[in-house]
This record gives C-alpha cells, sequence and structure tokens, in this order.
C-alpha cells in the first residue's frame, strides 16, 4: 500500500515543488511505483513533470469536487511515474469547496482506492496553509518540509509544525513529521551552517541527512520539463535528490522492518551534514 507523503511548507521559495518533482522522479527510477499529485495552483509540478497544464482533459481540480474520479485525471509522464495533474482551476476548486461538508477530506477520499496501486504518492501542496494543503495533511501519512537555512525559516517551521499537531488531534491522527530537507544551501554562508546545526539539535533524526546544494542544473530542468534526474543524473542536484530517495526508502523499509540494521546515512555530494 502506498505511503503518502505530503509536500509542504507555507512559505514560499524554499524548493517543494523541485523537490516534490524531483523525489517522485528518483523513486520512479529506483523503481517504484510514483503517483504526484499536483495540488498547487501555480501547475509548476506539471510543467516541471513534462505535462502542459493549459491542455489538459481533467485535473485535480476536477477530482477535489468529485467531478472525475482519479483514474480519468491520471496521466503518464516521460520519466515513468504518474502524474495527477494542477493548473489555475484548483483557485476555484478551493472557492467552491468552502462550504462544504468532510471539504478536508475530498484528497483522502480521491487516493484512498489509488493505494494499493503505488508505492509512494507524493503530494505537492500550495505555499500556504490553505485548504488544499489541509486536504493534503488530511490525506497524508508524513510530512516531508523542505526549507532554506535562513532565520526566518525557522519560525514558519514552527507554524508548521503546530499546524500538523493542531490537524492530528482533529482529522489525522497519524500524521507525522517525514523529514525535514535542507535546500539551495550554501556551505560558505555561515547563517546557513548555523540554522542546519540548530535544526539538526533539535530534530534530530528527522533531518535527512542528504542536503540539495544551490545547483544551476536543478534551476535549469523545469523550463525543460525535466526532473534533474532526467535532465542530468551527473549534477550535484540529481545526486542530492537521488540520496534523498535512498534515505525515504531506507525510512520505509525500517518501519515496515523495525529490527532491521538501519543503512549507512546518505549524504549529498561534497556536502557536510
Amino acid at each position: 500500500m502506498a505511503r503518502i507523503i505530503a509536500v509542504a511548507n507555507q512559505k514560499g521559495g524554499v524548493g517543494k515543488t523541485t523537490t516534490a518533482v524531483n523525489l517522485a522522479a528518483a523513486l520512479a527510477a529506483t523503481p517504484k511505483r510514483v503517483l504526484l499529485v499536483d495540488l498547487d495552483a501555480q501547475g509548476n509540478a506539471t510543467m516541471g513533470s513534462g505535462v502542459d497544464k493549459h491542455a489538459l482533459a481533467a485535473s485535480s481540480c476536477d477530482v477535489l469536487l468529485e467531478e472525475q474520479h482519479a483514474d480519468a485525471a491520471i496521466v503518464k509522464t516521460p520519466e515513468g511515474f504518474d502524474l495527477l495533474p494542477g493548473n489555475t482551476d484548483l483557485t476555484a476548486a478551493e472557492i467552491e469547496l468552502m462550504d462544504e461538508e468532510g471539504r478536508e477530506q475530498r484528497l483522502k477520499r480521491a487516493l484512498d482506492p489509488l493505494r494499493d496501486r503505488y508505492d509512494f504518492i507524493i503530494v505537492d501542496c500550495p505555499p500556504a496553509l490553505s485548504l488544499l494543503t489541509l486536504n493534503a495533511l488530511t490525506a497524508a501519512d508524513s510530512v516531508l518540509v523542505p526549507m532554506q537555512c535562513e532565520y526566518y525559516a525557522l519560525e514558519g517551521l514552527s507554524s508548521l509544525i503546530r499546524t500538523i499537531d493542531a490537524l492530528k488531534a482533529r482529522l489525522n491522527p497519524g500524521l507525522e513529521i517525514e523529514g525535514v530537507l535542507r535546500t539551495m544551501f550554501d556551505v560558505r554562508n555561515n547563517l546557513a551552517n548555523a540554522v542546519s546545526a540548530e535544526l539538526v539539535g533539535h530534530f534530530g533524526e528527522k533531518v535527512f541527512h542528504t542536503i540539495v546544494p544551490r545547483n544551476v542544473r536543478v534551476a535549469e530542468a523545469p523550463s525543460h520539463g525535466q526532473s534533474i534526474v532526467g535532465y542530468d543524473k551527473g549534477s550535484r542536484g540529481a545526486i542530492a535528490y537521488l540520496g534523498l530517495a535512498g534515505e525515504v526508502l531506507r525510512r520505509q523499509r525500517e518501519r515496515e522492518h523495525p529490527a532491521a540494521k538501519p543503512a549507512p546515512a546518505v549524504h549529498s555530494a561534497g556536502t557536510p551534514a
């Protein structure tokens, strides 16, 4: 049965969509059966997966409004994972759902019948604690939090943790933090190193060993409709996201087989943890 991982952070510009797309592609390369869900009205995960958000027969909006089954909206991507695409229609969906009973459960109801078909379902959330994000967190088993190592990011992370705790009490008691991923990391930046150390000190093993460095190739890949794994597998960014996929798989194995001996920690190339 698929593990559903919501990639969430209410702060924009932290590499959330980049992480969702590249983690989906890296897991598909292992190979695992992966579904990526684009729940952001910007549709960047859809475009970054090589699918035109302007030419969709059906989208995650139709699924949330229960006008289409998820099966009818899912498309194949060139890199081997499936995609439930999104576009600007999601803004209208959020407004229409505002007064609906059980509105936070719509995505969960849509994804539950698909769980036996996939190993992982990755949900790209919008950069806000909106109704769409609440749908993702209600459906998810865990939350992966990408964040830059800067001062304001710590405040945003604290706010997200409080939201997760509140949601666990009301809607999804099994929800847990999959991990905190340090993105766009510059080892020469003293503040980044200080914030990184504070993260590890506070969250311990919840912080992924893998660190995603600042990398031009990662920024270029979406303009070609590709993940960094498909665009330049030998780049530092691709190596980092393949390392992240390895950590996600290792943690899943440890959940399924608690007595198993942990594998060695995975690090991004040339970057200290």
